[in-house]
């Protein structure tokens, strides 16, 4: 009897150390695991980090390249300058980086619907719709044509930007988008973008009906900081938004209306339609006019005898310059499989420095 007690002892002893070595080497395994987490967790921040400073990196060539190209060239912006490059890649160490730099004043500000009566927040600086300008041969475009006030007056076209941004939505030719749904929608973004609370032609849209969604929200009642922000706008459609986004950008903080006749893409003639209250055709006769490295100046532009026959109004002239202050650097970068997306609005000043108005970050 004593031989079997002292047997189940040793068994049940045994079993006690083996629970004690498996519980010990599950601790052993978490452990393990966890620190092999905090490595790879530490790997990740580390490339990440490195990715933005690749970012960072290439705002400031991108900076580099704007001054090198005006250097020469102070007045005039054109498509054929440096900065101009389809989208770039250099290879660097353990990645990649690709930008573009865009001229934001080859597309409608949609800003520009914050008139001056109902500008956000009563703001009254500088950039108004009205002249910002830094645009250095703006003023000089006005004078060379006060004299040509005599010629036109028969021709008392103005400039409303909700008008431009309805006939761009017609041109483009979205399925089930007629004047009607164009209106809607620039009604509705005017009562987004105004500070007053009153309802903006038969169908704009202010707090009341946004805060009826089952998700309710206010109208901003100030300005757009990104196009994607169309998506909360009463009555855009994501297919309107998806085709708007080519043809138009955003100029945080200024309702800008100044386009750059040097750098509207070739691609995009439905823009100057809407500019011009032209016809197609007759808008793309006028960009293959032009030379790659554009127009000297806004005279040489309204002589173009393919713009003869629109008769535009000096309203219409003052929509246009031959030079631009405002671009966007989209940078994506990656390291050790760490990936990094930058958007920089640039601005050159007239000393022809370049200051950084804002960035975001990720896909925009």
């Amino acid at each position: 009897m004593q031989m079997v007690g002292k047997k189940s002892h040793q068994g049940v002893a045994l079993i006690t150390v083996m629970l004690i070595v498996a519980l010990a080497a599950i601790i052993a395994a978490q452990m393990t695991t966890r620190l092999q987490m905090q490595m790879q967790r530490s790997v990740n921040i580390g490339s990440n980090q490195q990715a933005y400073w690749y970012a960072m990196g290439a705002e400031e060539f991108s900076k580099r390249v704007l001054m090198t190209a005006f250097k020469d060239d102070k007045d005039v912006t054109h498509l054929g300058q440096i900065w101009a490059q389809e989208e770039t890649t250099y290879p660097v160490e353990f990645g990649e980086i690709t930008g573009q730099i865009t001229d934001l004043q080859s597309c409608f500000n949609l800003n520009a619907l914050a008139t001056e009566k109902s500008k956000p927040n009563d703001e009254n600086d500088d950039n108004s719709g009205s002249g910002d300008n830094n645009n250095k041969d703006d003023n000089s475009g006005d004078k060379e044509n006060e004299g040509n006030n005599n010629s036109n007056n028969g021709n008392n076209k103005t400039v409303d930007p909700k008008t431009i941004l309805k006939d761009l939505i017609v041109a483009l030719n979205v399925d089930g988008i007629g004047e009607f749904e164009a209106e809607s929608m620039t009604d509705s973004l005017t009562d987004w973008l105004d500070a007053d609370g009153f309802i903006t032609g038969t169908s704009g849209a202010e707090d009341d009906d946004y805060a009826s969604r089952e998700f309710p929200y206010l109208a901003a009642n100030n300005y757009l900081a990104s196009v994607s922000e169309l998506r909360v706008v009463e009555h855009f459609t994501p297919q309107v938004i998806v085709a708007l986004k080519p043809y138009v950008c955003v100029l945080e903080n200024t309702n800008l209306h100044k386009i750059n006749i040097n750098t509207i893409s070739a691609e995009h003639p439905e823009l100057l339609q809407a500019l011009l209250s032209s016809n197609l055709d007759d808008a793309q006769q006028v960009l293959s006019a032009r030379s790659e490295e554009g127009f000297e100046s806004l005279e040489e532009f309204y002589n173009l005898p393919e713009l003869s026959k629109i008769k535009l109004s000096e309203e219409q002239k003052k929509q246009f310059v031959v030079d631009s202050d405002y671009f966007k650097l989209r940078a994506k970068t990656s390291f050790n499989n760490s990936y990094f997306t930058l958007n920089s609005v640039m601005k050159v000043m007239d000393d022809q420095q370049i200051n950084i108005i804002s960035r975001t970050i990720g896909q925009n």
